[in-house]
């Protein structure tokens, strides 16, 4: 009896994994370059008279200008320490402001009403915000979830009523507390020195982006990253998560209050609403708006925020927005509105955040493209 043999049909030819083709390669090779192109940009900003209006009052390196950037650098450098624990450990803590607020008012209290030298109050607020961290993440860190959220909540809470209450005469109460210049160096003090509260403010910034990478990169970094998607299964491996998580909840702490210290330089004093659970909301809204638990998406989101609470306070109260109808001028006015508005829409578009922005365009573009012929 004859064997029927079946036609034999030749395999399709293998797909070209999209790391080799010309586009995607050239991106993989420019985009390890694209930070140091970012700091690059960073360190001309301050020697740029280039004017940008519409987006900037002044030149860039007008007072003003370095001011606003200061501040956005700041808070892109606190979105990165918080997406140590949210975006990276997965732990959602709403008490984050607290250590940012206590190095705001630490290093405004030990200058202002203890007369210390600027580089001790620095290093003793710092050192006590960490401590503050550790303490009180080794309460919360017993509860997880809602729990632990809430807790965070509890503490922060705890802390806001201390400012408002001013108790013991420190804080100032609702009025706040002014930073008395007379006990800081000459070179940080005046309208003409804003640069150095530029530098200090990128040097801040640059810290903790390496820290961040650094501890990520390690071999605590990727339990973390066990704990955020199977903190179950770490415990299995013989590893104490709880262990690992007041570690990075212990070093956010203290990033945070770093960058209290130079937030409070910036801002001449401290003010009661750093102590807020608005605050901590904001954070967490810059880590998503710009991409948890990636590199570089939480630093964008943060400075990107900042830079539009700011821009959008002046936009509200322009001649623009009040010749609108009033239908349209008053939720226009509001900058939460707007800001609000805006963090929807890019969720919606971008559910990884902004980060996810060139692998999507990525995509569009190779999606349009006609299919070539074999």
């Amino acid at each position: 009896m004859t064997e029927v043999k079946s036609p034999e049909v030749p395999a399709p030819p293998a797909a070209v994994p999209a790391e080799l083709t010309p586009e995607r390669g050239r991106w993989h090779r420019v985009r390890p370059f694209l930070p140091l192109v970012a700091l690059v940009v960073a360190v001309i900003v301050p020697y740029s008279t280039l004017p940008l209006p519409g987006i900037f009052e002044g030149p860039l390196n007008s007072p003003g200008t370095l001011q606003v950037l200061a501040v956005c650098l700041v808070f892109g450098g606190l979105a990165a320490g918080y997406d140590l624990l949210f975006g990276r450990t997965g732990m959602l803590s709403f008490g984050h402001a607290l250590y940012f607020a206590a190095g705001v008012y630490g290093t405004d209290i030990l200058v202002t009403k203890a007369g210390l030298p600027l580089w001790q109050a620095a290093l003793l607020t710092v050192t006590g915000g960490t401590i503050l961290a550790a303490l009180l993440g080794a309460v919360a860190l017993r509860t997880v979830g809602i729990a632990f959220a809430m807790v965070t909540l509890a503490f922060a809470q705890v802390g806001a009523i201390l400012v408002a209450r001013d108790f013991g005469g420190f804080t100032g109460g609702e009025e706040g507390l002014p930073l008395d210049v007379s006990g800081l160096p000459a070179g940080l003090v005046g309208v003409t020195n804003t640069v150095n509260l530029y530098w200090l403010a990128l040097a801040y910034l640059t810290l903790v982006v390496f820290v961040v990478h650094r501890v990520s990169g390690s071999p605590t970094g990727r339990v973390l990253a066990g704990l955020r998607d199977d903190e179950r299964r770490i415990g299995v491996l013989g590893l104490d998560p709880y262990r690992y998580k007041l570690v990075a909840f212990t070093l956010a702490g203290g990033l945070a209050a770093a960058g209290g210290v130079i937030y409070c330089l910036i801002v001449g004093g401290a003010s009661p609403h750093i102590t807020s659970s608005e605050l901590t909301l904001s954070l967490l809204v810059m880590v998503v708006l710009g991409g948890p638990g990636t590199r570089w998406g939480p630093v964008l989101g943060g400075v990107l925020y900042m830079y539009l609470d700011h821009r959008l306070t002046a936009f509200g109260s322009s001649d623009a927005v009040e010749s609108l109808p009033a239908v349209l001028s008053r939720p226009l006015s509001q900058p939460l509105f707007v800001l609000g508005t805006l963090f929807i829409l890019a969720v919606y578009f971008f559910p990884g955040g902004l980060a996810s922005l060139g692998p999507r365009l990525t995509l569009l573009r190779h999606s349009l493209q006609p299919p070539t012929r074999r």
